[in-house]
Formats: structure tokens, C-alpha cells, sequence
């Protein structure tokens, strides 16, 4: 029996044996028209599968899903690529050529059209990336954005240079117009300072690079920005910007503070990390019960404890503050500032150093959207350089209205004093605004001697700068006596009244060192920049000072109070911080152009990267006002008018001081005289003292000075006087 069925089935396997080849054959060729080569793919991938399965590993992790979804993406993208070729080749008769290579599955996947098929692979292709590496996809993507907000930056810049070119442009004026020139403030108003501009130089018409746009209803040019020097700004990778970041979060969660880095500033000189204060959770123990009531227990028979928050607070910003050390240990760096909160955000920020330090050069800043549009409003449109961001800061001298820059030797002080000439120098006429400059270094300012916007020839001589303030003290009364004749408040209100009969210039008092003039004349330089500061806003009159000793002798209390715009550079210690910023900081700037800048309207300093103007940018911007063929008669009548005598100097100088009376008394009241003695006991300047001093040698009241300076009085006086 068991022959018989034996029999029977292996005839009817020979019977089936056929009709079973052909349905494996439609099947296999359905596979290949539908898959392809791709089939061989599949086989490879069942195979991986059935070799983990046979070593009893796991299959799947399921919280790896965006990596096997990634990998499942590829393989459509695999099958879509295939699909574009169709080889000369037969598998299991089925010839390619007919179909593609990819088969059905990849045709649908690429499409009818070739050229979208290829974007809809390219989507698909950085979809899987996408999922299988989602760090260095994000990291591409933050440099690719990166780039592309730089390049959108400085094509806007550019755009708004090019569009302020053709507008100045667009307002130029015949040149054969006649203007006639303002007069400057004068005892005798009927004496012009200014002549009528002549036509320009054979030299300067024409001249590319030089000239850029005449000004309407006026001769006079503004220097090209082709003068400046465009440097290029060095950039940190992001690569190295995350590293830092994950640095401080790490060594602030080490010392038990929980923040987070929300943002990244780049800036030229220091990065800033706003850092969002973590919280702090308080915990306690608490015995797991079951559905009972009864207290859990281990395997040892303990009672299983869990911890449970009771409450959370917000991390101190003093514990973040205190750790500035800490952070500059941890990153490597020269020295770490912490701005505790950023002003008007809820955030901390960090300012780390570069490890290279970008250059900000005059022309970036001037060709900025921000400058650009100040400068439409303003005459005294000061370029200060750039923020902890990389924007452009600028500021107007106008509304500051006085300016009080400190700094140690070498921090940049003097480079921000050339920056700020040459950027008024820039965009300004002499008709428009005049220079003071008072240079007792003799190195520094004589680059601008011969430039027409010089009201005075730089002053080098110590005894002549008190002279100097007193002139410009009196030209402050002269156009407050103009003002009110009629009935104008400022310098703005002034030249649009058409019943005042001249234009008055802006007249910025620029002095490079403090310090010096206090040791020559404390009172009389106190008193005079004090009531310059206090009075000379609305007559247009503006004071620049520079120290290298910010110390209370110097920068006085009643000095601070009127100059209430200062900028710092990096200082010897946190006492002269304390002394020009009212708050420390400044001693731990790196130097080299790097300050903290406190506008009138912000309750903490700003920290920038200074403008640097190379010395061959100022000599070709001096070079250009020195080209202009009536530029030397300009500079020598406003010499002349500055140069005239004070009222009662001649009076002084013929009939004898009002004062000598006083001296003579004090000559025979001591033992010995000098000129530091008559300065502080009659109150007077450094100059008038001497010449008190010469009148009394002349007299023969006094002998000739002893080793020291001090003379000997020749009439008998109190030897006993202690000497003074």
C-alpha cells in the first residue's frame, strides 16, 4: 500500500513538475521587471537579516528608527538611479533594455521626466543623510547658513554705498555757481573768515581715485572711500564655536550651575555666548509603597527610596559672575568678561576671545546701512567700530555732546582719536566743520597740519593751550551774542534763520592728553574745559579728551559730570575702570583697538572693536584737502582770525598787568617766588603768570631764578615765610 501512494505522488510531482517551472519562471520574471537589478540588493539584505537571526542577535534596535528609515530612503534612491539606465542584458529572460534597471519600482520612483526625477532624488538622497548623521547635517547646515548671511550682508552694503553715491550725485550743481562763504564768529562780524572758492585745481579735476562727489551749491569735494583701506575680516569656523560653547556648558555644569548656550555672537575680536540660566531642583527621599500602602523592599529586605523634586529655582547670576576665572581656565583664554544680564535680554553673556583677532578698517563701517543713514542726518557722524555681533556702531558727536576717551599706552587711544578726524574729515567741508587740536606729544596730530578744516595751527607748546581754551571760550560768548540777536536756541536754529547773515561752522576741541595740561595749569584747564563742556553744546562747539591716566586728579568730578559719553580702552586696573566708567571692566579688555563705549542713553558700556585708520590712509585723505588750489588762503585767514589778541591783552602788555600790584606783594612776603606760586595764589593761568614773573625781573623786584625755578626777591621781605 505504502508502494502504491509512494508511486502515485512521484507521478504526480512529474505531472505538476511542469506547470510548477512555469509559474516560478512568471514569477521570477515579474520580480525582475518589477525590482530589477535591485533584486540582487534585496537578496544581500535578507541575507544580512537571516545571518543575525541565525546568530541569535537582535534584529532591531527601535531607537535607531532614523537610521533604518534613512537606510530604506537610500535604497529607493538606489532603485531610482538604476532606473535611469537600460543595459543590454538578459536576466531570466528578461531583457533590461525593455525595461530599466531598476525596474518598475525605480521608473515610479524617478518619474516620466528625467530632470525631476533627478531634483526628487537629490530630496530624497538628503532626506536619508539627514536622518542617518543629524549632527553633521546640522552643522552643514549652520555653516551653509552662515555664509549665506554674510554674503546677503555685505551685498546690502554695498547697495546702499552705491545708492548714496548716485543720490549725491544726482543734486550736483553747475560749477560755474558763485557762493559766497560764511564768516566765522569775530569781534568785528564784518570780517569774513572764508573767501569765495575758486575754481578747482588742473591737478584735482579729473583725477581718478581722488575726488568722489561734489557737494550741491558748493566747490568743495568729498574724498572718495577708494582712499580707505578694506581689509578683510577674519571669521571663527562654527566648528570651533560649538566646541567653545559645549566647553562652558560643561565646566559651569562641573561646578554644579545648570545653563544652557541659547546663542552665538560672533564678533571681530570677542565672541559672546548668551548663556540662559539653568534651575536649581531641591530633592527628597521618599519610601515606594505598593497599591496597599506597605513600603517596597529589596531583595535585602531595605526599603526601596526614590527621590522626589520639592522644589526649583532659578540659578543666581552671582554664582555665574563668580566663576569669570573659572571659564577663562577651562577655555584657555587671556581673560574672560561677563555682561550680567545683557541689556534688555534674559540672558547672560559670555565674551570669549578669538583665537585671531579680525581687523576693522574705516571704509567698513563708513559703507554700513547705519552709517550711511546717519550721516544724512548729521555732520559730526563719528564710524566707532563694531559690536560683540559684528555690527557696525556709530555714533553722532552732536548728541553725545562731548566725548572722554581713556587708555592705557598702546590700547588704542591715539588710533581712535585719527579715526574720528579722519571720518569728520571724511564726510565733512571746512565751511561745515573746524578743528582744535591740542597735541602735546608732538607726534600724534601733526599729520592734519595743513588740512583747512584747522581752525589753528596744532598746538605742541604747553604754555599756549591755556590761551587757546580761553579763545574758544570767547567764541562761545561771541555766538551767543549772534543767537540771541537772533532769537535762535542752537547752531541748527541759527543757520536756518534767514536774517542771520552767515553759516556757522561745528568746532571740535580735540586734545590728546589730559594729563600733561593738568600738570602745566590744573585750574585754569579745569575751569575752561568745564564751562566749555557745560555751555558749548548749542553753539556747536564739541570737545574730544584723551588720557592715559584716568585718575581723579585728572579726570575730576567735575569734569566727569560734563562729559557724559566715554569710551575706555584697556586699563592697568579696576580702579581707573571704576574712574572713567563708574563700574570695572575695562581692566580686563585685551587692548589693540578692544573698548567699552557708554553712550549718553545706556545704563551699561558697550563693547566694540575699534576703527583702525592706517597712517597711509591719513596722509592720502590729507593729501586731497592739501590738493584743493584754495585750501592755503583758506587755512591762513582762519589762522589769522584765530591768532588776534584777546580783549586787553595789548592794554596788559603796554600799561602793566591789574594783577602786578598783588604779585609785588607776594614777592616780598616770601622768601622766594615762583611762577607755580602766583598760579595758585592769584588764581591766573600758566602764561599771565609769567609774564607777571618777567615783569617783576624787570622791575628788579625779583632776582634772576635760582637752581629749582624760584627767584629771590630783591627787597627785604620775611625771610622767616616758608618758601613757596
Amino acid at each position: 500500500m505504502g508502494a502504491i501512494l509512494l508511486g502515485l505522488s512521484f507521478g504526480g510531482l512529474v505531472w505538476m513538475a511542469p506547470i510548477l517551472a512555469d509559474v516560478l519562471t512568471r514569477f521570477g520574471q515579474g520580480l525582475i521587471r518589477t525590482l530589477g537589478l535591485g533584486l540582487a540588493w534585496i537578496i544581500l539584505a535578507l541575507g544580512a537579516v537571516g545571518w543575525r537571526l541565525w546568530q541569535r542577535r537582535r534584529l532591531v534596535s527601535w531607537g535607531h528608527w532614523r537610521q533604518w528609515l534613512g537606510v530604506l530612503i537610500w535604497g529607493l534612491v538606489f532603485f531610482g538611479i538604476l532606473a535611469y539606465f537600460r543595459p543590454q542584458l538578459t536576466v531570466g529572460g528578461v531583457l533590461l533594455s525593455q525595461e530599466t534597471a531598476g525596474g518598475d519600482l525605480g521608473q515610479a520612483i524617478k518619474g516620466a521626466h528625467d530632470i525631476l526625477g533627478f531634483f526628487r532624488l537629490i530630496a530624497l538622497a538628503l532626506a536619508g543623510w539627514v536622518l542617518l548623521m543629524p549632527r553633521l547635517a546640522k552643522r552643514v547646515t549652520v555653516l551653509i547658513a552662515a555664509g549665506l548671511t554674510q554674503a546677503y550682508r555685505r551685498w546690502r552694503a554695498r547697495v546702499a554705498a552705491r545708492a548714496e553715491r548716485q543720490r549725491l550725485l544726482a543734486v550736483q550743481e553747475p560749477a560755474h555757481r558763485e557762493v559766497d562763504r560764511p564768516t566765522f564768529a569775530t569781534d568785528n562780524a564784518t570780517k569774513p573768515l572764508i573767501a569765495k572758492a575758486a575754481p578747482l585745481s588742473e591737478e584735482t579735476e579729473g583725477e581718478p581715485g581722488t575726488v568722489d562727489t561734489p557737494l550741491a551749491g558748493s566747490r568743495w569735494t568729498f574724498p572718495s572711500t577708494e582712499l580707505l583701506e578694506m581689509a578683510p575680516e577674519l571669521e571663527l569656523g562654527p566648528t570651533e564655536i560649538e566646541e567653545r560653547a559645549k566647553l562652558i556648558e560643561e565646566a559651569l555644569a562641573s561646578y554644579g550651575v545648570e545653563a544652557n548656550v541659547v546663542q552665538i555672537n560672533p564678533g571681530p575680536a570677542v565672541t559672546q555666548f548668551a548663556v540662559e540660566p539653568g534651575w536649581d531642583h531641591r530633592y527628597r527621599r521618599v519610601k515606594e509603597r505598593d497599591a496597599e500602602g506597605r513600603a517596597k523592599l529589596d531583595k535585602n529586605g531595605n526599603p526601596i527610596l526614590r527621590q522626589e523634586e520639592i522644589s526649583r529655582t532659578r540659578v543666581k547670576v552671582e554664582r555665574i559672575t563668580s566663576l569669570a576665572n573659572d571659564l577663562a581656565l577651562a577655555l584657555a583664554a587671556p581673560s574672560v568678561r561677563i555682561e550680567a544680564p545683557v541689556p534688555g535680554k534674559p540672558v547672560i553673556g559670555i565674551e570669549v576671545p578669538n583665537s585671531t583677532a579680525g581687523l576693522v578698517t574705516l571704509r567698513s563701517v563708513v559703507e554700513t546701512i547705519p552709517f550711511q543713514k546717519l550721516k544724512a542726518k548729521s555732520k559730526l557722524a563719528l564710524a566707532l567700530g563694531k559690536s560683540g555681533a559684528g555690527e557696525a556702531v556709530v555714533g553722532d558727536l552732536a548728541k553725545m555732546p562731548h566725548l572722554l576717551i581713556a587708555g592705557a599706552t598702546g590700547s588704542g587711544k591715539s588710533v581712535c582719536i585719527n579715526s574720528i578726524i579722519t571720518c569728520l574729515m571724511m564726510h565733512a567741508t571746512p565751511e561745515e566743520v573746524q578743528f582744535i587740536m591740542v597735541d602735546p606729544k608732538r607726534v600724534e596730530l601733526v599729520a592734519f597740519q595743513n588740512v583747512p578744516h584747522l581752525l589753528s595751527p596744532v598746538v605742541v607748546d604747553l604754555e599756549k593751550v591755556v590761551e587757546v581754551l580761553r579763545r574758544v571760550a570767547r567764541e562761545m560768548d561771541e555766538r551767543y551774542r549772534k543767537f540771541a540777536a537772533a532769537a535762535a536756541r542752537n547752531i541748527e536754529a541759527y543757520n536756518r534763520n534767514p536774517k542771520a547773515g552767515e553759516t556757522l561752522p561745528y568746532l571740535v576741541v580735540v586734545i590728546d592728553e589730559l594729563a600733561d595740561l593738568m600738570m602745566v595749569a590744573p585750574y585754569e584747564v579745569e575751569r575752561t574745559i568745564c564751562r566749555l563742556a557745560q555751555l558749548a553744546r548749542a553753539t556747536g562747539i564739541h570737545l574730544v579728551v584723551a588720557t592715559q591716566r584716568p585718575s581723579v586728579d585728572v579726570v575730576t568730578g567735575l569734569i566727569k559730570a560734563n562729559f557724559p559719553t566715554r569710551i575706555s580702552f584697556a586699563v592697568t586696573s579696576q580702579v581707573d575702570s571704576r574712574t572713567i566708567l563708574d563700574m570695572g571692566g575695562a581692566e580686563k579688555l585685551l587692548g589693540r583697538g578692544d573698548m567699552l563705549y557708554l553712550p549718553t542713553d545706556a545704563a551699561k558700556p558697550k563693547r566694540l572693536q575699534g576703527v583702525f585708520v592706517s597712517d597711509g590712509e591719513i596722509d592720502r585723505v590729507v593729501g586731497f584737502w592739501q590738493k584743493l588750489r584754495w585750501g592755503e588762503s583758506y587755512l591762513a585767514q582762519s589762522r589769522d582770525r584765530f591768532a588776534e589778541p584777546l580783549e586787553g591783552e595789548e592794554e596788559i602788555h603796554e600799561s602793566g598787568d591789574t594783577l602786578f600790584d598783588a604779585a609785588k606783594t607776594l614777592a616780598t612776603e616770601h622768601s622766594h617766588i615762583s611762577t607755580s606760586l602766583l598760579q595758585r595764589r592769584l588764581h591766573v593761568g600758566y602764561p599771565r603768570a609769567a609774564r607777571l614773573m618777567e615783569q617783576l625781573e624787570t622791575e628788579g623786584i625779583v632776582g634772576a631764578p635760582e637752581e629749582g625755578g624760584k627767584s629771590r626777591p630783591v627787597l627785604a621781605g620775611r625771610d622767616d615765610e616758608e618758601p613757596g
